[in-house]
């Protein structure tokens, strides 16, 4: 087995773990939630198998479906994150990404910034739209959508940086 296949086990069980235990019980105004378990999507390999990320982000939405109640909204969004994961790449990195050059868990940079921030808000949107599926409610899910794509944005880069791997 490869060592690669491993380390994503471990950052899924990982990150579901902790979002289950720790992030999934706070709730900020009422309105903010993070949700870094997406982490798992954003840092999968770029060469890696494009359909085992779909299915590892159905499992991954579908265990948080279960231990949050929420019905299959995770589920969707984080199938829908992955299957537009490719072209989020190419915008942001555009030829960088055609020769998987691109290391996620490395100096922050504008084109990882706007990568981790596209993939976070286009999950929370879903998320969001998919729990109140009522056009009444628009300015409560944009709120809740922008405020909580910035809170689990910062969550998630302090978790890269604090995971990231010493350079020798």
């Amino acid at each position: 087995m490869n060592s690669v296949l491993f380390v994503n086990i471990f950052r899924f069980i990982i990150l579901l773990t902790v979002q289950i235990i720790i992030f999934n019980n706070m709730n900020f105004w009422g309105f903010i939630s993070p949700y870094p378990y997406i982490l798992f999507i954003i840092l999968y390999p770029v060469n890696g198998n494009k359909s085992g990320l779909l299915a590892a982000s159905f499992l991954l939405g579908l265990m948080m479906d279960l231990f949050s109640n929420s019905g299959g909204f995770n589920t969707a969004a984080c199938v829908i994150l992955a299957y537009y994961r490719p072209y989020l790449f190419k915008f942001s990195f555009g030829l960088s990404y055609e020769y998987q050059t691109i290391k996620l868990n490395d100096v922050l940079t504008p084109e990882r910034f706007s990568f981790l921030l596209l993939s976070v808000l286009i999950h929370h949107l879903i998320l969001f739209t998919l729990e109140a599926f009522k056009f009444t409610l628009l300015l409560d899910i944009l709120l809740r959508t922008v405020l909580s794509t910035i809170f689990t944005l910062l969550i998630c880069i302090i978790i890269i940086y604090l995971t990231k791997p010493n350079r020798r």
